[in-house]
């Protein structure tokens, strides 16, 4: 059985930033599981996409993971244009694919489930609702939170919220889907609101600020990490609870676990793509922090 298994899509991205255009895979499930390959945990994803791109399925097997394939008529691509402030984003869908089939998961067992949508359609409450009494349930709201006029992307707010959050461990929200989610202004008392429908950790992260973590009535603040030369923003979040849920997994308390995610998440900004380093290189900027 997996210790960790995420839900979601592989896209083709296009990334625009100041300096350059560059076309790669992407999605949560994809920077989700290219962190994860870099360390020692049991892991499979489950996602869908189109023939014509399967052989971004087999990259991520080349690296070790464990994938199980829904077929789909299309595959998401995602157009991300970057200002010279890389928390600022612009996002286009070009395409979108089907969304999960819950027969899929009869077989599917896993101490750990992440769902990583990255629209409101992908994967259903009841999806949740039946995974949630098989293991504990992450979330990344982003997805859920994403309305697409025009094949451009749009905050909106997400109907099922305190239906499906009931169900969910862990929430990752950064602080502009968080005043989405809760319509809250502090995100302090967003976080608040989110614990009161149900979720026992909220993970609020806001770019170069650092994050916060708020359990049982406490909340914890995590330092960013600045990396030494920031490359490529895309994937931040998504490094940072891979490395997150990772430790947690492996019995880290909340402040442990948020500091070697936010390490991770410096680290994966020093190159184009996915995270690359290895979990002594992100132990080694915590120390360095330290000293």
């Amino acid at each position: 059985m997996p210790q960790l298994c995420c839900i979601g899509h592989i896209t083709s991205d296009k990334v625009v930033t100041t300096r350059n255009t560059m076309h790669m895979a992407g999605g949560t499930a994809w920077y989700f599981s290219c962190a994860l390959s870099r360390l020692p945990v049991d892991y499979l994803l489950v996602t869908a996409l189109a023939p014509a791109e399967m052989h971004y399925v087999a990259d991520l097997r080349n690296k070790g993971i464990s994938v199980q394939v829904q077929p789909s008529a299309h595959t998401v691509y995602f157009e991300n244009i970057y200002a010279q402030n890389q928390d600022e984003r612009t996002q286009n869908v070009l395409a979108t694919a089907d969304p999960f089939d819950g027969e899929q998961f009869d077989n599917v067992d896993a101490e750990m489930y992440h769902f990583g949508p990255l629209l409101a359609d992908d994967i259903s409450t009841e999806l949740i609702k039946t995974l949630a009494a098989k293991g504990r349930v992450s979330i990344d709201v982003q997805g859920y939170l994403r309305e697409v006029i025009n094949q451009k992307v749009h905050p909106t707010d997400w109907p099922a919220k305190k239906e499906a959050l009931q169900y969910a461990d862990i929430v990752k929200a950064d602080v502009a889907e968080l005043q989405a989610l809760t319509h809250c202004e502090s995100a302090k008392d967003g976080a608040k609101m989110l614990a009161g429908w149900g979720v026992k950790e909220v993970v609020i992260t806001n770019g170069s600020q650092g994050s916060v973590i708020y359990s049982d009535g406490q909340f914890y603040t995590i330092p960013a990490y600045p990396p030494v030369n920031l490359v490529d923003a895309t994937g931040c979040g998504d490094t940072y609870l891979a490395g997150y849920l990772y430790r947690r997994l492996k019995g880290d308390d909340i402040q442990q676990a948020g500091e070697f995610a936010a390490a991770m998440a410096s680290l994966k900004m020093e190159s184009a793509g996915a995270f690359l380093g290895t979990e002594d290189e992100v132990v080694g900027v915590l120390e360095s922090r330290i000293s």
